[in-house]
């Protein structure tokens, strides 16, 4: 019996292992949100949920009147900020979130705005 339990629990480790490991698989994703979404609060809205959720990267204005956001995190973290980017903020209005997934970012550890284009 005390094999069995153990049995049990090296296979109980190995899934928490293997979950884990899948939690912590970092992806990043470059989004394009169209809309009202320049003059609104937008930028300052993704950071904040971006260091809610513990995601890197940065959000940028474009000169078409669209923003960009580039995003770093666990796969959970990525579609709660995808979430977030679909709402925006109270005055925008969000019409298209366009997504790519793309490379990782070694060694990247905060998320900000940046100015220019």
């Amino acid at each position: 019996m005390a094999q069995t339990d153990r049995h049990a629990n090296e296979q109980d480790t190995e899934k928490l292992e293997a979950w884990v490991a899948s939690q912590s698989k970092l992806l990043r994703m470059r989004a394009i949100v169209s809309g009202r979404v320049q003059g609104v609060g937008f930028r300052y809205f993704t950071a904040i949920a971006a260091h809610k959720l513990n995601v890197t990267g940065w959000v940028r204005n474009l000169r078409d009147g669209r923003v960009q956001v580039e995003a770093q995190g666990s796969q959970q973290a990525l579609f709660a900020m995808y979430e977030k980017l679909c709402e925006g903020p109270e005055w925008s209005r969000v019409s298209h979130v366009d997504v790519t997934n793309i490379p990782v970012s070694r060694g990247e550890r905060t998320f900000h705005v940046e100015y220019d284009e």
